[in-house]
């Protein structure tokens, strides 16, 4: 997905804060999961961050735009590692790279929960 570095994403050194590429990790996960999971995936399974690591390999500044792209890695019964790429659009350069762990729960109790099969298999690789 595409984003745009807006004015409030600027910090104090005149570039993107660090919380804003955490922002982007988060909404184009949500986005992937929304895209492929199925309605009643959507409504039984949530999710929760168990860690973030993030590395920072070049700044983003106002009026660039932003490349989001993610996909899933190693899944055990109750964790699922995802990793995103974080690049400008006019030029590619790779800007952050990061890798979290989420944790799937219930939506009702917030307890963990085992995922389905047939939902492991849409976000394998």
């Amino acid at each position: 997905m595409t984003v745009p570095v807006l004015t409030g994403d600027i910090d104090e050194q005149n570039h993107v804060n660090n919380t804003v590429y955490l922002r982007w990790v988060q909404d184009v996960a949500v986005a992937h999961w929304r895209a492929i999971a199925s309605s009643d995936a959507q409504e039984t399974i949530g999710w929760v961050v168990l860690r973030h690591e993030i590395d920072y390999k070049a700044p983003a500044t106002l009026g660039d735009e932003i490349v989001l792209r993610t996909w899933v890695g190693k899944a055990t019964r109750l964790t699922f590692e995802r990793f995103t790429e974080i690049r400008r659009k006019r030029d590619r350069q790779l800007l952050s790279t990061a890798r979290t762990l989420w944790c799937p729960i219930n939506t009702q109790t917030g307890t963990p929960v085992r995922i389905p099969a047939e939902v492991r298999a849409q976000f394998s690789t």
